[in-house]
């Protein structure tokens, strides 16, 4: 038996920091949409009880630091399976770019097993599981747009948050969030209206988001790599309805209404940057 999973990479639309929590994270508010860029995930049964990764990027580490492996091995666990299993990771989204590319082939597995090993659990259930993985691996078993609040714990489905292009732009660098958060101010940082864009969400007031855009980390992380605002204002000057950049970066994206308008962005920022994707939203 064999099962395919995608895997879609996130974008935050808004990313609030509210206050440090007495384990060490965030809590955080958040608007979360995922985006038509994609791992996908092959899980096929064998009889040796082994979890065997395979990738077309040799980079990844394919034992127990992966986000993939951890999965495949707590639910062995939880539910007593002497089951193994085979997973290739045919891998697209860039890697530590802001965009929960390990969280969601994280959550992707957690769904594939289910179908595999036929467990019949719920989405709600797989994301109770996957809390203990990654903060946003509730949200991306999920992935969808969602108000998502805690460390990332709690989701809150959205209506969809669609009829948007998405130019999305990972400059040639890598940002730890760990080291990102750490240097998290609370009196200082920006503080984005994340339930106004809630608000606007629910009632579909759609021309209204570009405005509301916003993310706390955006700029401890652009002091440290300027690119992120040079890329910033170039997408602006080349016509984006609305930018910002994703997570804790480095990646940023572009929102357009019109395909005409994307099309122009995208081509534009081209030369400036090797990894630029022209997608969809969800």
């Amino acid at each position: 038996m064999e099962i395919i999973e995608k895997a879609a990479a996130k974008i935050n639309l808004g990313l609030n920091v509210i206050g440090k929590r007495p384990d060490g994270f965030h809590d955080l508010e958040m608007i979360m949409t995922s985006i038509d860029l994609t791992d996908t995930l092959t899980f096929s049964s064998t009889n040796d009880n082994k979890i065997t990764i395979t990738s077309n990027v040799p980079y990844l580490p394919t034992d127990r630091k992966n986000l993939i492996y951890q999965a495949a091995h707590l639910m062995k666990k939880k539910f007593a399976l002497n089951q193994g299993v085979r997973i290739y990771l045919d891998k697209i989204i860039p890697v530590a770019a802001g965009l929960a590319g390990g969280s969601s082939d994280c959550a992707a597995t957690l769904r594939g097993l289910n179908k595999l090993w036929q467990l019949n659990l719920s989405l709600e259930e797989l994301a109770e599981i996957g809390e203990s993985l990654g903060s946003d691996v509730p949200y991306c078993i999920y992935s969808q747009t969602a108000f998502v609040t805690g460390r990332g714990e709690n989701v809150e489905l959205l209506p969809k948050f669609q009829g948007f292009w998405v130019i999305l732009v990972k400059p040639q660098i890598s940002v730890s969030t760990p080291s990102i958060f750490k240097q998290v101010n609370l009196a200082a940082i920006n503080h984005p209206d994340v339930q106004g864009l809630r608000q606007v969400i629910i009632e579909q007031k759609l021309s209204e988001i570009p405005v509301l855009l916003g993310n706390s980390l955006e700029a401890i992380t652009a002091r440290q790599y300027p690119i992120v605002d040079k890329i910033k204002t170039k997408l602006i000057n080349y016509g984006a309805d609305g930018v910002l950049m994703s997570g804790s970066g480095p990646s940023v994206f572009a929102i357009c209404r019109k395909e005409s308008r994307a099309k122009r962005v995208f081509n534009s920022i081209k030369g400036f940057c090797n990894e630029v994707y022209l997608v969809r939203t969800l």
